[in-house]
């Protein structure tokens, strides 16, 4: 034993502990920063290919692209079968445990089961004509069968691709998955869309166009997952995982779907309960909410292999400050783009075009939630990384069905407030009941000084004087710019003078530091 016994001090920390977790602090601290870059890109070229569909289509026709979008999306996730998650986690305890040598027995775990379901939901796509109907009712029976067969052909290929990029996370990099699905999809995207519009704008068309650069991106996934195996090879063969992986994968298989439905169920609920502008509008106001979670999403990406290493190796300690400084860093710099969108939805939502003001209502429950949502950091994640998949599973499936029960009795009577309100109360429950398992069953605790200091810096320098504008200038353009402008100035002033507290130049300082090979 280590310590000196009961009355005694506890044992200082191992200097291997000690520096792994310093590693991937920095580890952390590089990939957050590389991740938001693509997230920002993310969104912009998001921004971008909304405005771009919506002007060249209108609301309608863009809420019958984007329903399409959102079934896809719903479905690739769900046959993908908590394989990209379960890599993350176990190609990471891989590393740690066996240097790597048992990563190519988890792919071809993880890869042909997705190949298959994939291809059969493909299959199901292409011999139902009926469900083209019902899904995007405002298109012509034939018009709306022939959109669900593009996208039935692409499905396979872009749910194998985010099953490979899972497994470049689990080796400690998000640059294939940043470069994939932040930056290259997004860009291509907008590229091919652009065109479209100025010369021959159509529904399948600008569909096509979303769909074509996942074959790109399933090469470059394939491309980069070879790459990272030559250079972590292994040292010994570990007992086979299969069913300890899929243990793990089948209840993230379906916490998935409930993820991502959370985020689309809206769209089509509104396509099919509502109209088709309410769906482009409904769409514009899931963008902005996107945006708004840029770093918590950069953060995770980063934080999840280093987490699940850290437990691997016995480093609890410093899995629990990594989650604790992550946290921080997310809800210091998210917090205020959320008061900002609930102070200014209507100035904020008419950048999109005219009619899309009438969406500010739905705007702002969404930001109040997500002051939640950005406020418990990566707990989704914690519970994940520690191997509790069945508790994720039980969380998001009430969030689910408070969503869906919501859903479906608001969105005829309130149109997007209703589907935004239904969004809105999930969230809170999926992140309040994550964060409490994350805190009081793993011991992950996530409000401290810094944290409090954190809150305090929002309410005082953004929160007072946006909110002061408003009220006196109303949800116009000059009154937002000017409260922009003065909370940027206010937020940068009290970030300098508490920044020891708040672990900024810890941030700053890890990004200095040389990091593990995986960072790289």
């Amino acid at each position: 034993m280590t310590a000196l016994g009961p009355a005694g001090p506890p044992a200082p920390p191992a200097p291997g502990r000690t520096a792994a977790a310093g590693r991937s602090v920095a580890t952390t601290a590089r990939g957050s920063l590389f991740g938001l870059a693509g997230s920002a890109a993310n969104a912009l070229f998001g921004f971008v290919l909304v405005a771009v569909v919506t002007h060249g289509l209108g609301a309608r026709g863009a809420g019958a692209v984007f329903t399409g979008v959102a079934a896809f999306t719903i479905l690739s996730n769900a046959l993908k079968l908590g394989a990209d998650t379960a890599l993350v986690r176990f190609v990471s305890r891989d590393l740690e445990l066996s240097g790597g040598a048992g990563v190519p027995a988890l792919l071809r775990t993880a890869v042909w089961p997705t190949l298959l379901a994939s291809s059969a939901g493909a299959a199901v796509l292409l011999c139902s004509p009926g469900l083209a109907g019902w899904l995007l009712p405002d298109l012509d029976p034939g018009q709306a069968a022939a959109l669900l067969r593009l996208f039935a052909v692409f499905l396979p290929v872009t749910t194998v691709a985010l099953v490979l990029l899972g497994a470049t996370r689990g080796y400690g990099s998000v640059v294939p998955f940043v470069g994939v699905e932040q930056i290259g999809k997004p860009a291509l995207r907008v590229l091919l869309a652009v065109p479209l519009v100025l010369l021959a704008p159509s529904v399948a068309g600008l569909s096509a166009a979303w769909l074509a650069p996942g074959v790109l991106g399933a090469v470059a996934a394939w491309v980069s997952l070879r790459r990272s195996r030559r250079t972590h090879p292994g040292t010994a063969q570990p007992p086979s995982q299969s069913r300890e992986f899929w243990s793990f994968a089948g209840p993230r298989a379906v916490s998935s779907v409930f993820d991502i439905t959370a985020v689309w169920i809206g769209v089509i609920l509104l396509s099919v309960l509502g109209t088709g502008t309410e769906a482009g509008i409904y769409t514009a106001i899931g963008r902005l909410i996107t945006a708004g979670t840029l770093l918590q999403l950069a953060i995770r990406l980063a934080v999840a292999p280093q987490i699940s290493r850290l437990l691997a190796g016995g480093d609890e300690d410093g899995a629990h400050r990594l989650h604790r400084l992550s946290t921080r860093w997310i809800a210091l710099f998210s917090w205020p783009v959320f008061v900002i969108l609930a102070a200014f939805p209507g100035t904020v939502l008419s950048l999109f075009g005219p009619g899309f003001a009438g969406g500010a209502a739905g705007l702002l429950a969404l930001a109040v939630a997500c002051l939640v949502n950005v406020g418990v950091g990566n707990a989704q994640t914690v519970i994940l990384m520690a191997g509790r998949s069945v508790w994720n599973l039980v969380v998001a499936g009430a969030a689910f069905v408070v969503q869906l029960g919501s859903g479906v009795w608001l969105v005829p009577r309130y149109g997007v407030l209703g589907a935004a309100v239904s969004w809105g109360l999930a969230i809170m429950v999926d992140n309040g009941a994550s964060a409490l398992l994350a805190r009081y069953r793993l011991g992950f605790r996530t409000v401290d000084r810094g944290y409090v200091c954190a809150a305090l810096i929002t309410v005082v320098a953004v929160a007072l004087p946006v909110f002061a504008l408003r009220t006196f200038c109303g949800d116009r353009v000059p009154g937002a710019l000017l409260g922009i402008v003065l909370a940027i100035g206010a937020f940068g002033a009290a970030v300098w003078r508490y920044r020891l507290p708040l672990g900024v130049g810890e941030f700053f300082g890890a990004l200095r530091k040389r990091g593990s090979e995986n960072s790289r």
